[in-house]
C-alpha cells in the first residue's frame, strides 16, 4: 500500500473555497459519495468548527456506508490562551465522529508571530498538545504543515521543528503544504529531498496550490520521489487559481509514472468523475483540462487528423478511453479531407468517393467559417450540411414567407409574434404564434405547423441560446453567430446561423435543429 498513490481529496473543503462555488450538505454528500466509489482513499469533508452546513455533513456522513475513503474532519491547532481539552475546534473534531482528523499547525515564523501573535516555542506547545489530545481520542491524525515552503524558506531549522512535534505527538502523516503555491517544481523537490532525510520513518504528504501554475508538476514530482500522500481537488477547484487538480494527478501518476492505484479505483470512470463534481458544483466544465477536458483529444488541423487516422499515437500522449475520454475530429477553415471524412463516418453520412466533390465540400466549409459559421459545437447543421452535400437530404419542410412582429406599449410591455407559410408535404401551414421575443415566436409558430405532421417534435426543447457578435467595428449593422442547442430529453444537438440580422441568423439555427431531428428520427 506504500508504494501506490494515496489519494485524499479536499474537494469539497478547500474546493469550496474557489470563487463561485457554494456547497450544499447535500452536494456535499453527492460528492463525497462519487469519491468513495471511485476509490478515493479519504475525502475530507470539511470544518466541523466553522459553520452548520459542515455540521450536517458530518452528521450524515457518520450514518453512510463509506465502501473505500476514510472520511476526514479538518480543523486548526488549539488556541493560545485554551488548554486542547477545552479548545472548541479541537472539541468539534472529536464530536464530527471521523475516524480521521486533518490538524493544520503553522510552519513559517511570520504567521506565528504576526498571525497567532505568540511565540516559537509556544507554536511548537500548540502543535504537541492538539496533535497529541486527537492522537490520544483514537483519531488517524493527518498534519498539514501550513506554508511549510515559504516557512522552510525563512528558517529551515524551525520549519522542520514544527514537522518533528507534530510526529512526536502521534501525527499518522506529515503533509507538507505549499499554501500560497508560489514554490516551483525544482526548489520544491530539493526540500522534500531534506525533509525525507530528517523523517525517514513516517509517511510525507503533499499540499500544493496552483498560483504559479506548477501544482500537478510539483505533485508529480513529489510522488516520483516517494511521497505518496497527495492532496487535491477534482478539476482543481480552489480558492484563488485553485489547487493541484487531482484528475491530472492520477492519470500522470497511473500512465505516466507507472504508480499503481488502489484496486477499487477505475481509470475510466475519471472523465466521467470530473463531469459529475463540475455538473453538481454548477460550473461549467473545464473544456481545455488534460485528459478529462472534451478540448483534450480535439483535432482540428487537417494533417493532425489524417496522421491519427493512421496511428493515434502521432498526436495524442495516450488513448483517451484509457480516462474515460474520447476522441473529437473539429471541422472548421483548417480542416482537411481527412476531418471531412472522418466526421461524416463519425455521423454515419456515406459522402461520395469523388475527391474533386470532397474538395468542393472543403471549400464550402472554408467559406462559411468565413463569414462567421462554426461547426466546432454545431454537429447538428454540420450533419444537415454533409447530407445536403451527399445526395441524402430530402426537406421535410419548407419556408415560403416568414413576418415577425414585435410592438412595444405606451407602459413599457412587449409584444411579438411571427407568422409564417411553412410547406410540408406539398401542404402550405399558414400559423402565427406569440412569443415573449421574436425567436420565441418564430420557434412557437415553426412548432405549430409541423407538430400535426411529426408530433415527436413535440420532445424536443431549446437547451441554450448565445448570440456573437462578428464584427463589432460595424455597430449596429454587425454580423451575428447564433448558437441554439436542442435536446428531446436524452440527447443533445447544436445548430448556428449566421447574418446580418438576428432573426435570420435564429431561423436558420432553429431550421436547423429541426431538421436534424427529423433526419434522425423519421424514415
Amino acid at each position: 500500500m506504500d508504494n501506490r498513490l494515496i489519494i485524499y481529496d479536499t474537494t469539497l473543503r478547500d474546493g469550496g473555497q474557489g470563487e463561485g462555488i457554494a456547497f450544499s450538505a447535500d452536494d456535499k454528500i453527492k460528492i463525497a459519495q462519487r469519491l468513495d466509489a471511485f476509490g478515493a482513499d479519504y475525502v475530507e469533508g470539511g470544518w466541523p468548527g466553522s459553520n452548520p452546513k459542515d455540521l450536517e455533513f458530518f452528521r450524515r456522513a457518520a450514518v453512510l456506508p463509506w465502501k473505500n475513503a476514510r472520511i476526514a474532519a479538518f480543523g486548526s491547532t488549539r488556541k493560545v490562551d485554551l488548554s486542547a481539552e477545552e479548545d472548541p475546534n479541537l472539541r468539534a473534531l472529536l464530536e464530527a465522529g471521523t475516524p480521521v482528523t486533518t490538524l493544520f499547525g503553522k510552519s513559517w515564523d511570520l504567521h506565528v508571530i504576526a498571525g497567532l501573535r505568540t511565540t516559537l516555542e509556544e507554536n511548537l506547545h500548540l502543535i504537541r498538545s492538539s496533535v497529541a489530545f486527537l492522537h490520544d481520542h483514537g483519531k488517524e491524525v493527518v498534519y498539514d504543515a501550513e506554508h511549510f515552503f515559504d516557512g522552510y524558506r525563512a528558517d529551515p531549522a524551525y520549519a522542520l521543528e514544527t514537522l518533528a512535534a507534530a510526529r512526536e505527538a502521534g501525527a499518522a502523516c506529515l503533509v507538507l503544504c505549499d499554501t500560497n503555491g508560489g514554490t516551483l517544481t525544482l526548489p520544491l523537490v530539493e526540500i522534500i529531498r531534506t525533509v525525507m532525510h530528517r523523517f525517514p520513518d513516517i509517511p510525507l504528504g503533499l499540499h500544493a496550490h496552483n498560483d504559479s501554475d506548477t501544482a500537478v508538476a510539483n505533485s508529480l514530482a513529489a510522488l516520483a520521489m516517494g511521497v505518496h500522500h497527495i492532496q487535491g481537488t477534482i478539476n482543481g477547484y480552489g480558492e484563488r487559481c485553485g489547487n493541484a487538480n487531482l484528475c491530472s494527478i492520477i492519470a500522470g501518476a497511473a500512465l505516466k509514472l507507472k504508480v499503481p492505484l488502489a484496486p477499487a479505483v477505475s481509470l475510466e470512470e475519471l472523465t466521467p468523475l470530473s463531469r459529475y463534481v463540475s455538473e453538481v458544483t454548477n460550473l461549467p466544465h473545464r473544456e481545455e483540462s488534460p485528459y478529462v477536458g472534451r478540448s483534450a483529444f480535439a483535432h482540428k488541423g487537417g494533417i493532425h487528423v489524417s496522421a491519427i487516422q493512421r496511428d493515434h499515437r502521432t498526436y495524442e500522449h495516450i488513448e483517451p478511453e484509457r480516462v474515460g475520454n474520447h476522441r473529437r475530429v473539429l471541422v472548421s477553415d483548417q480542416s482537411g479531407q481527412s476531418n471531412i471524412l472522418y466526421k461524416a463516418g463519425e455521423m454515419g453520412v456515406d459522402l461520395c468517393s469523388d475527391r474533386a466533390e470532397i474538395r468542393k465540400l472543403v471549400e464550402q466549409l472554408k467559406r462559411m467559417e468565413h463569414l462567421g459559421y462554426q461547426y466546432e459545437g454545431a454537429d447538428g447543421s454540420l450533419e444537415v450540411l454533409f447530407k445536403k452535400a451527399s445526395g441524402q437530404y430530402s426537406p421535410y419542410f419548407s419556408l415560403e414567407s416568414a413576418r415577425v412582429i414585435v410592438d412595444k406599449s405606451e407602459n413599457g410591455s412587449l409584444y411579438a409574434e411571427a407568422i409564417l407559410r411553412i410547406k410540408v408535404r406539398d401542404q402550405v401551414e399558414h400559423t402565427a404564434a406569440e412569443g415573449h421575443g421574436p425567436v420565441d415566436a418564430l420557434d412557437k409558430a415553426l412548432r405549430k405547423a409541423l407538430l400535426p405532421f411529426y408530433p415527436d417534435l413535440g420532445k424536443v426543447k431549446l437547451a441554450d441560446y448565445k448570440v456573437r457578435v462578428l464584427n463589432s467595428d460595424q455597430a449596429t449593422a454587425a454580423s451575428v453567430r447564433v448558437f441554439i442547442e436542442s435536446t428531446d430529453g436524452t440527447t443533445s444537438w447544436g445548430t448556428v446561423g449566421v447574418s446580418e440580422n438576428i432573426i435570420e441568423a435564429s431561423w436558420q439555427a432553429l431550421a436547423d435543429g429541426i431538421d436534424y431531428y427529423l433526419l434522425r428520427n423519421q424514415p
